[in-house]
């Protein structure tokens, strides 16, 4: 149940390798830090759940191994976290993955269901939360807080198996695939610094100009904020770099003038000031973009209103979660022609075709026994 040590950990790994299936789940900590402090992986076969205690095992390499194992199937509930974390800590991104809570959009279930809903659902079967506040950091680890870390994995391999068995009856674990491999490949691109500008609050209010300086400021906070293993919003609020953004100081005694900055070393302060320069002499072909989304006008949010009605209808008759196959932009972008999910794939089978025709006039919508239905 407790693997604590690395004769421990290589035993099971060696037992694990047996098993194409291994459910995995992390307890962490990042409250106050830049760099996520993993506590805890849960690794759960068909005939064994374990809680491996990274914080007593120097070499965590066996794992590794079976992270990376291509024949063996990783399943997580909502792993966006976990594969960060992971990837932070050992890394790797495991691969390839299966998400229960992905799977879930598609078989009927709400966007984003919660793990204990999940298991009440396939094996009825009601999980406290008692310890969801858990410090996993400290130690000894109690029975309790075990039991509860390891029920978080031990369900899932069963509910894999029976989810895989629905989709492939509904013909959905095509469509479900590249969904997968997208968390992936977005977990191993995380955290460049350079794109950190992309997540600044309060943005859209700046000119391309100040995104190219915006760029430049926040992949040194992102630097500094990784060094110090800080959160970002520690070393400067989003609303201080904005701020800097429209000032552009060119002198540390100018930078002080805004509040927020006393924190800083005299160093990292001349720091930010070079990246300021550095943002302010980029070539204006090279500024970066962020497309701000045009208000549109009444009529277009009244055919997106009527759009959004044959969605829903899609959305109910196949049991796929209105959210995982568009959102209300999505459908604002296909009216204009811009590019978006609808246009290509899975979703474009399902809704795509017929939002077409209802664009052209070839579908329509009416009202039957008080619910609406396709003409």
């Amino acid at each position: 149940m407790y693997i604590s040590s690395g004769d421990e950990l290589v035993a099971f790994c060696e037992r694990a390798r047996e098993h194409s299936v291994l459910a995995v789940d992390t307890e962490f900590l990042r409250e106050r830090t830049y760099h996520p402090r993993l506590c805890l992986i849960q690794v759960a076969t068909d005939d064994e759940a374990v809680a491996i205690d990274p914080l007593c095992i120097e070499d965590l390499s066996p794992l590794v191994k079976l992270f990376v194992d291509k024949t063996k199937t990783k399943v997580f509930h909502a792993c966006d976290q976990d594969l960060e974390v992971i990837k932070d800590s050992l890394d790797v991104v495991p691969a390839p993955v299966f998400d229960t809570q992905l799977a879930a959009a598609f078989l009927g279930f709400r966007m984003q269901i919660g793990y204990g809903a999940l298991v009440q659902a396939y094996d009825d079967v009601h999980l406290a939360k008692a310890d969801g506040l858990t410090d996993w950091s400290k130690r000894p680890l109690d029975s309790d807080q075990l039991r509860y870390a390891l029920d978080d994995v031990v369900y899932l391999p069963g509910i894999y198996r029976r989810m895989v068995d629905e989709l492939i009856e509904r013909n959905r674990l095509s469509w479900l695939e590249p969904e997968l491999a997208a968390l992936v490949e977005r977990s191993t691109s995380r955290n460049q610094p350079r794109e950190a500008y992309l997540h600044l609050k309060r943005s859209s209010s700046l000119s391309r100009k100040q995104l190219a300086i915006a760029r430049e400021v926040c992949a040194y906070r992102e630097e500094l904020a990784s060094r110090r293993n800080l959160p970002r919003k520690w070393v400067l609020q989003d609303e201080v770099v904005v701020e800097m953004c429209r000032r552009t100081p060119h002198s540390v005694q100018r930078l002080r003038r805004i509040r927020g900055t006393d924190g800083l070393s005299d160093k990292d302060a001349q720091q930010l000031v070079a990246a300021i320069r550095k943002g302010e002499a980029c070539d204006p072909a090279n500024y970066p973009y962020i497309r701000h989304r045009a208000r549109p006008h009444a009529d277009a949010d009244s055919v997106v209103d009527l759009m959004y009605a044959l969605l829903r209808l899609r959305s109910e008759s196949s049991g796929v979660a209105i959210p995982l196959i568009a959102t209300r932009d999505d459908l604002h972008d296909f009216l204009a022609g811009n590019e978006c999910p609808l246009q290509t794939g899975w979703r474009y089978d399902l809704v795509g075709r017929q939002l077409k025709g209802l664009l052209r006039g070839e579908v329509g919508l009416t009202v039957k026994d008080g619910r609406v239905e396709v003409l």
